[in-house]
């Protein structure tokens, strides 16, 4: 299984900009650029926190589960 971050939607339905979203969270430029580029980039606990704070969100609303499909048949 997969977790896949939703921080790039969240703040993209709220307006927030890289920027806004930077100095909300108070996270570094290539941090919330990374993020936003590739969604299934590690982050620690406290970046996660940072970002629920500053888009007021649950933590568990920042990402979402993606089943790992190894080993399955396509479907036909």
């Amino acid at each position: 299984m997969r977790i896949r971050l939703r921080v790039k939607e969240i703040a993209e339905q709220k307006g927030y900009s890289m920027g806004k979203l930077e100095r909300l969270a108070d996270l570094s430029h290539p941090t919330i650029r990374d993020i936003f580029r590739n969604p299934y980039k590690e982050v620690t606990t406290t970046t996660l926190a940072k970002l629920a704070t500053a888009l007021d969100v649950h933590i568990s609303e920042l990402y979402e589960e993606i089943p790992d499909n190894e080993g399955t048949k396509p479907e036909v």
